[in-house]
């Protein structure tokens, strides 16, 4: 009885869970309640523009290149943030032996500033640095001097073109990531004179005039090739080693096409694949209750709780919804049925063999299991294939398709299962009533 209650609260709580996962899923009654997380809607469907660039990398070293496009798409992305575009998308894609930069930029429509950003080079420069109110300088440095945060920053005439490259190295006793940087003969011999005079000071490095490190000069570097150390983890020297790379090497880009997306196609497309899901599920759903019957009804319920638990996953996530999103969603509501399918056979073999209920109940999920785990992790490895290997609307795709199998083994396992546990738990005992 203590466990069939436990049961019961269990199933409540499912119960209830869903229903505010369908009110957090649906942005009309959500956003009366909280602005926390709205819907963020692709290009395809919210309209906007699609930037294709195409990256020059003939005079770029073959080891170097995957890091200067790395450190490419770092910059151009935090340009475009510099608009203030809700969630823009960033990603590099290789077509025909071309490296190309795509940039969705959704609900934008007017992206003529933007263009003209983003189609400019990484321009990396080092400045050397004295105090604001300081009189070290001359009248000319500070006249071209730039002021931030209680400092002035006087250019200098090193900048990207003389540096060879960067890259992460790790210091030989304490193995703490640093980034080491190389000059060109040139590069070497100003970077001397500049470190010379200032010993014991700050130097400032700059990318697209934004400060993005001031490590202070311990010594005169005359050699040509420079350490910069400090509290780095394995990820943020990568990422300065990649903007070094984007601003020293010589890796211009074009713009090559542009595409704007009409709000209203957006809007049809959205109406119509939300039409197509809530179609497609009913379909379901109504398959199931017809042949299974009350199995079926258990699978329906469940079915309805799984797409309200799943949509609010992809919403705090976020998970950016794109057609291709959308369709990936819809898959895998076939593919939680698939699991109840499975459980529902073989506990209808177990009741043949003629096993109460529910004893048929517990069996079928103990024997279906493994079917479901591999089925479904086999689904999974393959969405994780996709989205690692693929870009654009297909990682949209694998996205959503792994989340939903994730939650259809929820969905199928706990879900479906208490339901049937506590409905068929009573039957039985109101039999051994009667007996």
């Amino acid at each position: 009885m203590i466990a069939r209650q436990k049961l019961a609260a269990i199933l409540v709580f499912l119960v209830i869970l869903s229903i505010g996962a369908a009110v957090f899923d649906y942005d009309p009654i959500w956003s009366q309640v909280s602005s926390f997380r709205n819907w963020n809607l692709g290009l395809d469907l919210a309209g906007g523009s699609l930037l294709t660039y195409n990256i020059d990398l003939s005079k770029v070293p073959a080891a170097d290149q995957a890091s200067v496009v790395s450190g490419l798409r770092n910059v151009i992305e935090k340009r475009v943030n510099l608009f203030g575009v809700s969630e823009p998308r960033v990603y590099t894609e290789t077509a025909g032996g071309d490296t190309r930069l795509v940039i969705e930029l959704a609900g934008v429509k007017d992206v003529a500033d933007a263009i003209k950003e983003i189609g400019a080079t990484p321009f990396l420069d080092f400045r050397t640095v004295v105090q604001a109110t300081s009189t070290a300088a001359t009248s000319t440095d500070l006249l071209n001097a730039s002021s931030t945060g209680g400092y002035q920053f006087i250019p200098t005439a090193l900048n990207g073109r003389y540096v060879v490259g960067a890259q992460v190295v790790f210091d030989q006793y304490t193995r703490q990531p640093q980034v080491a940087i190389e000059f060109n003969g040139d590069g070497a011999q100003l970077f001397g004179s500049i470190t010379s005079a200032n010993v014991g000071k700050p130097l400032a490095i700059f990318l697209d005039n934004q400060l993005i490190e001031m490590p202070t000069v311990q010594e005169a570097i005359t050699g040509g090739k420079a350490v910069i150390s400090g509290n780095f983890t394995l990820a943020s020297a990568q990422t300065l080693a990649e903007r070094f790379n984007a601003g020293a090497l010589p890796a211009p880009i074009t713009l090559v096409n542009q595409q704007t997306i009409s709000a209203d196609f957006g809007s049809n497309a959205l109406d119509r694949a939300v039409f197509a899901g809530l179609i497609g599920t009913l379909a379901v759903m109504l398959f199931m209750i017809i042949y299974y019957r009350k199995f079926g009804i258990f699978a329906a319920a469940a079915l309805l709780m799984y797409v309200a638990l799943t949509l609010a996953v992809f919403k705090i996530v976020p998970v950016t919804m794109s057609l291709s999103g959308i369709a990936g969603f819809i898959l895998s509501i076939g593919m939680a049925v698939d699991a109840n399918v499975l459980v529902f056979e073989r506990t209808k073999e177990e009741i043949k063999r003629g096993l109460s209920h529910y004893a048929a109940v517990e069996e079928g999920f103990k024997r279906a299991w493994t079917s479901i785990r591999d089925s479904n992790v086999s689904t999974m490895i393959t969405a994780a294939v996709l989205y690692y290997g693929t870009s654009s609307f297909v990682q949209g795709f694998a996205l959503t398709l792994f989340i939903g199998v994730v939650m259809s083994m929820f969905s199928a396992i706990t879900i479906t299962r208490t339901m049937m546990r506590v409905f068929y738990g009573r039957s039985e005992e109101k039999k051994e009533s009667l007996s």
